[in-house]
């Protein structure tokens, strides 16, 4: 069973989960300036041994963001680079939607400029 991590994203594997959030954060909403972990774009890193796989469930910040293909391509991209032994395949979902209550401390921090 997946359990929250200190991030309220939810993992089965927290160190795989580190890594992937950790290239994750070059990830920038090129409309705000903030990356994908602090906006709580990232609702979920699940890990498959066989075959190895990551399933990452994640939204935007709005259904019609014009950037929204950018985004998921560039994450995409970073779990590819953070684990390149695994195929990443992200899940694009609006439930439950995005809002500022999701984004973390810094992210609250970058937003109060």
């Amino acid at each position: 069973m997946a359990s929250p991590n200190t991030m309220n994203i939810l993992t089965n594997d927290e160190v795989l989960c580190q890594q992937a959030l950790a290239q994750l954060h070059h990830v920038i909403d090129p409309e705000i300036g903030l990356n994908v972990v602090d906006l709580g774009l990232i609702y979920e890193l699940h890990f498959d041994e066989d075959p190895k796989k990551i399933t990452c469930r994640m939204t935007l910040t709005s259904q019609f963001c014009p950037m929204g293909d950018v985004i998921v391509d560039s994450a995409h991209q970073a779990l590819q680079q953070a684990l390149p032994h695994h195929q990443a395949e992200i899940q694009l979902t609006f439930e439950p939607p995005w809002s500022r209550d999701m984004l973390s401390a810094a992210g609250r921090e970058f937003l109060n400029r």
